[in-house]
């Protein structure tokens, strides 16, 4: 009776974190700028193995073969599509490429023009927004960034909850071997890990998301038309020196600009000053809004409540009616994520400045505090 009305009870706790992983991972409550920007996992997942339909990892290479990757989908990790020299020159700024060498890698991994291109990470959004907007400013509109990105898609996937289950319970058979002292009930044990262990290999091949080497079926054709280029995404450290000393002459709250720094504290004081970046600091008339103001952590999605974020923008002054610019490191990741919140909030003028600190940090010619 007992062992009856425990699995009745495991049933019904499984039902309502079903509904309750479709609910936070579905498509519902999506607005409609929300929709322009973003993919549910719900609705992601239809689309495996789909035609022009392709899955990009924003994610390091490491994290790709190590960590896990949607099945089926190729790696483009952000932090190297800003392309610079060791001295941070980037040769076609504001392009976060040269065209000919964007061309050939987009085309590598298996993406044409006319395909959908859903970028994802982990689940926090800066290196799948960073996918995104390399291939929005390319002139690239069929991209979509999957909210809650490989978390989202492991919450809604049932062989994954299969698998989990048997991997905890093999972790606890493990624990009672050890401590029994019972031959006969050792050999129970074990018979039933092995049982356990042979289900978790059928169905490791099921799964979602898988561990390895990338797998690029066939590479394609791409062609970008610089007339097609989206120059109202992305901006120039010239553009940014400009907006900087308006901001310096005329303060925050005249100013027409807004420059958001969005990394961590001991980057914009200079304490911290990352690789083949010849000075630490920031720039001149920033604010320091940093990008983890924006992923919502609690329910582990890409993006939080847009109320949430109005509210967060509001705080730090951020208008619409001001041209905005957000930088990080490298331009495509932590900038990219506070982006894609503006823009799904109606901030028109919103735009990512590419060579961020890896280019501003290096260019003696340019201010900087500390």
């Amino acid at each position: 009776m007992k062992k009856a009305i425990l699995l009745v009870f495991t049933f019904l706790v499984s039902y309502s974190m079903s509904l309750f992983a479709n609910e936070i991972y579905g498509s519902k409550g999506y607005t409609k700028s929300m929709k322009e920007h973003l993919i549910s996992a719900k609705d992601a997942v239809k689309l495996l193995n789909k035609k022009n339909v392709v899955f990009v990892s924003g994610d390091s290479h490491d994290t790709y073969e190590s960590i896990g990757h949607i099945k089926g989908s190729v790696e483009m990790y952000a932090h190297h599509l800003h392309h610079s020299d060791i001295t941070g020159q980037m040769h076609c700024a504001p392009l976060f490429m040269c065209k000919e060498e964007a061309q050939k890698y987009i085309g590598s991994k298996g993406i044409s023009n006319d395909t959908l291109v859903i970028a994802y990470d982990n689940f926090r959004g800066p290196n799948a927004t960073g996918v995104w907007a390399f291939f929005k400013s390319f002139g690239h509109d069929k991209v979509k960034i999957l909210n809650g990105g490989m978390d989202a898609v492991k919450a809604i996937d049932p062989n994954q909850k299969l698998y989990d289950e048997a991997k905890e319970r093999r972790k606890n058979l493990k624990k009672l071997i050890k401590e029994a002292k019972d031959k006969t009930l050792i050999e129970k044990y074990k018979k039933e890990d092995s049982l356990l262990k042979a289900k978790m290999k059928e169905i490791t091949p099921k799964l979602l998301i898988q561990k390895g080497k990338e797998k690029v079926e066939k590479t394609a054709t791409y062609t970008i038309n610089m007339n097609k280029i989206n120059w109202d995404l992305i901006a120039s450290k010239e553009d940014l020196l400009k907006a900087s000393n308006d901001i310096v002459k005329n303060g925050k709250e005249s100013s027409k600009y807004a420059i958001i720094d969005t990394r961590g504290l001991t980057e914009i004081i200079g304490e911290r000053k990352m690789d083949n970046v010849a000075r630490g600091g920031h720039i001149p008339g920033a604010t320091f809004l940093e990008w983890n103001n924006i992923t919502d952590f609690e329910n582990k999605l890409s993006f939080r409540d847009l109320k949430e974020l109005q509210k967060t923008f509001d705080k730090y002054g951020i208008k619409k009616d001001q041209t905005i610019y957000a930088y990080c490191h490298v331009g495509a990741g932590r900038s990219t994520e506070v982006i894609v919140a503006l823009r799904m909030l109606g901030y028109k003028n919103a735009k990512v400045y590419t060579g961020s600190w890896d280019e501003w940090g290096n260019d003696m010619n340019l201010p900087i505090n500390r």
